[in-house]
């Protein structure tokens, strides 16, 4: 069935209780883009691309929409039945961008998951599990509060905690790591993220101050120069989540040793149909990774859910989606919700969720009819 129209939509997403807090950046709202594809027979998919802010990565939401801008004229009266050909489309109208091209590739799976009568995690593979482990992240904060809400969390059933550390003084940092500690213990597994946020020196200071805390430190410094510098030089495995930006970055790091593990994003790497390519990579060297995004509402939450569910869970770091920290579903009657540190796989063909009109404004650009 071919491509009609392709509609664009504007969510905002205002962070509950306050900023979050990284190492490079603060934000109080996320600009989120939902994209609509609908085909001659009437039936629509949905995709989503969120960036958080525009200094995390090299993207943000003005730079996604113009993207679609690009690639979408080009989709229209397109055959839906090759992902490959569509994806090959879509690189014929404009480079790069695969944050853009996420949303739409994440639509399209929908699509073929709702043509066939079988959700999105059988499209990518088949799921291993009904119900996929998240975690829980916490913003860069005072080490007490932060170790009280780690506890908390844990408490709440979160088996793994992020810790985000940088942006501050050395003693903040690693004051946080031992509270966290004493607090939660072998209780659930912590990783450290810097967000890209530290010194090779500072990284090695916090490696040494914090050495009999087990714990893996994720993206400590800007470039995969410096983590590879770290290499042999600290105890904690080294997390790679910011550097890998495309396939050819994972397989470098996969290839050159570079990396322990991933923290990794759906929309970063291109969509679904790349992160399944990813996943195989990482189950060849039996790399552990998560499944998140940077951001967003109900429908990448379930394109997270969906993936994570099939890879191998002795592998799996769990599945980061937002839901702690915004209010409200784009599908109320079927949002994608935390319960015990742990999400449900939805079972309705497709995706699993699909926004409702109520919640959301007047398209910002229709492509096609």
């Amino acid at each position: 069935m071919r491509i009609r129209a392709i509609k664009v939509y504007q969510v905002l997403l205002p962070v509950k209780g306050g900023a979050y807090r990284m190492a490079s950046d603060t934000v109080q709202n996320l600009d989120s883009t939902l994209v609509e594809v609908t085909t001659e027979d009437g039936l629509s998919g949905w995709g989503e691309t969120c960036p958080i802010g525009p200094v995390y990565q090299p993207q943000h939401a003005l730079g996604a929409r113009a993207a679609i801008a690009e690639i979408a004229p080009g989709l229209i009266g397109e055959d839906t039945a090759s992902m490959r050909r569509l994806a090959k489309r879509m690189d014929e109208r404009l480079n790069g961008h695969n944050y853009a091209k996420a949303a739409l590739d994440i639509a399209l799976l929908d699509l073929a998951g709702q043509r066939l009568g079988v959700p999105v995690s059988t499209l990518l593979g088949g799921a291993l599990t009904d119900r996929v482990p998240s975690y829980y992240s916490t913003t860069v904060g005072a080490p007490d509060e932060t170790a009280r809400i780690a506890a908390d969390k844990v408490n709440a059933g979160y088996p793994r905690l992020q810790i985000k550390i940088g942006g501050r003084d050395l003693e903040q940092d690693v004051a946080t790591v031992h509270k966290v500690w004493e607090a939660v213990g072998f209780k659930a597994r912590i990783a450290v993220d810097a967000n890209r946020g530290l010194t090779a020196a500072a990284a090695l200071h916090i490696d040494r101050l914090c050495q009999a805390i087990p714990f893996a430190f994720e993206q400590p410094c800007n470039t995969m120069e410096e983590v590879a510098g770290l290499k042999g030089r600290v105890t904690h495995p080294i997390y790679l989540d910011e550097s890998t930006e495309d396939l050819n970055a994972v397989l470098r790091a996969v290839s050159s040793g570079i990396a322990d593990g991933f923290g990794l994003k759906v929309t970063r790497l291109g969509g679904l149909t790349k992160m399944a390519t990813v996943r195989d990579l990482c189950a060849i060297r039996s790399l552990p990774h998560s499944c998140d995004d940077a951001w967003g509402g109900d429908v990448i939450a379930a394109a997270c859910v969906h993936l994570a569910a099939t890879v191998e869970p002795r592998r799996f770091e769990g599945a980061w989606i937002a839901q702690e920290y915004i209010e409200g579903h784009t599908d109320p009657a079927n949002p994608i919700v935390i319960e015990n540190g742990h999400i449900r796989v939805p079972q309705i063909p497709g995706l699993g969720v699909k926004p409702e009109r109520s919640q959301l404004n007047a398209p910002i650009a229709t492509f096609g009819d």
